[in-house]
């Protein structure tokens, strides 16, 4: 089977044709001919598997040649990145059409995205939190919608959107193809689904999530503290370009990026903590081969879409597997193969046996030759989160006692002659406020120079 067989517009055959894209993946063979007949779709796919081009092609093809001047197609995502990876395809399958998307998300200047809203952009993929923000304003136009698509949607309620998902719901036209596609769809999705989707097409339902066939997994079984110097000697003996590994926190991500920095691996890292601009360079130049390895959270793990992935390293172990697979799903894309593996530590070995069950399948444990399981690191990779608070705590005291030792030194307050203290408006000085003012902006009692004059002043430097 062909492209060319679904019939859809020459333009966008040509551009399939550009991009070396001859043959549908099985969920587009599905999905596509459903979505062309109008039908609201409830689809489950494995991440990789091509499901973005699944709907973004047929509804392509719906609205070329339609007026344009409104926003006609919403698609919900629960990351900023994969709202920008959605809005690259989208720009790459609608090349040789007049279709134009806009990424909405936060951690950004709103002003392009107003803009957008307000020349009636085609698509709009957003955040949902970024999109209510936006839609408290009146620019943000949505009732010429004809479609909308939850994207990664089970993905958006671990992270706590359906309040906002509900709220947008609530409006948003009600006359419209709806579209459901997640790597998996636990029940509180489906029951969502249920109210939202008419006479919904369910397609490629599997009750348990499942890594695609064509990556390799192996589990290396290690002490939690030698972890770092593992993943290092892997990259060593690997020639491996590409590297994704996965961490538990944002501040263990640092603490192996630091790591790898120092050993001299080229390293980039993607978390919730990273501004908008760092996270986008830190993607850009491990895409262009800048990075080796790319450390990230599992906030990245649906919108890293980046090509030849050679290797996705777990090193800390999901507690899900519906994370091991979103994870694991970074490499393998598009019917290439790949390699997973997965750091385990003694303490982690139940949650790892608890991943195999649900997948159905155990990993091989392997040694690596020439390391030495038994040597003590230099120093401890991370410091435990009692330890950080307590440090925390023991500064925070520190400063209490400096600030109050400060206090005293300025000796007794000032009194009148008859023991009582200047009160607020006589003739003593200004307001307390002001009195403190007073000492920032450097003026003193028999000045002429104005509190007002003087502060108009500190502002303009």
């Amino acid at each position: 089977m062909s492209f060319s067989s679904f019939a859809l517009h020459p333009q966008l055959i040509k551009a399939l044709e550009e991009k070396g894209f001859d043959r549908p993946t099985p969920i587009q063979q599905l999905a596509i001919p459903s979505l062309l007949q109008g039908s609201d779709v409830m689809a489950t796919a494995v991440t990789g598997s091509g499901k973005t081009a699944a709907f973004l092609l047929p509804i392509l093809h719906q609205l070329i040649g339609q007026p344009r001047g409104k926003t006609r197609v919403l698609v919900l995502v629960p990351t900023r990145e994969l709202a920008v990876q959605i809005a690259e395809h989208l720009h790459d399958l609608a090349l040789h059409t007049p279709l134009k998307a806009a990424a909405v998300y936060g951690g950004v200047s709103p002003v392009p995205q107003e803009q957008a809203f307000r020349k009636g952009v085609d698509f709009v993929i957003a955040t949902p939190g970024r999109l209510l923000d936006h839609m408290r304003n009146k620019y943000a136009k949505l009732d010429g919608l004809s479609h909308l698509i939850l994207d990664e949607a089970d993905r958006m309620l671990d992270m706590g959107f359906l309040p906002d998902i509900r709220r947008i719901l609530g409006s948003i036209p009600k006359s419209r193809q709806t579209l459901f596609f997640s790597a998996t769809l636990p029940p509180a999705i489906v029951v969502l689904a249920k109210e939202m989707l008419n006479n919904p097409v369910s397609l490629n339902i599997t009750p348990k999530p499942t890594p695609a066939a064509q990556i390799t997994h192996v589990a290396y079984p290690v002490a939690h503290e030698l972890k770092s110097t593992l993943l290092l000697t892997l990259l060593k003996q690997s020639a491996t370009k590409s590297v994704l590994a996965f961490t538990r926190t944002k501040h263990r991500a640092n603490r192996l990026a630091d790591f790898l920095e120092k050993q001299g691996v080229s390293c980039a890292r993607l978390h919730g903590n990273r501004s908008q601009s760092q996270r986008t360079e830190a993607l850009a130049g491990f895409k262009r081969g800048r990075f080796r390895v790319l450390v990230a959270t599992d906030i990245a793990a649906r919108g890293i879409d980046v090509e030849a992935i050679g290797l996705v390293c777990n090193f800390d172990v999901p507690h899900l597997a519906e994370e091991y697979v979103h994870r694991v799903g970074r490499t393998g894309r598009a019917s290439a193969t790949g390699d997973a593996c997965t750091l385990v530590s003694p303490d982690e070995e139940n949650t790892f046996r608890s991943i195999e069950q649900n997948l159905g399948r155990r990993m091989p444990r392997e040694t690596v030759q020439g390391f030495d399981y038994k040597k003590k690191p230099s120093e401890r990779f991370e410091i435990p989160l009692n330890e950080r608070i307590a440090a925390v705590r023991t500064r925070r005291a520190g400063e209490r006692t400096r600030h109050k030792e400060k206090g005293e030194s300025r000796g007794p307050r000032q009194t009148r002659p008859n023991g009582s203290a200047p009160k607020e408006g006589s003739q003593t000085g200004f307001p307390p406020q002001a009195q403190r003012n007073s000492t920032i902006f450097g003026f003193s009692k028999g000045k002429s120079t104005s509190l007002r004059r003087v502060s108009m002043q500190e502002r303009s430097r």
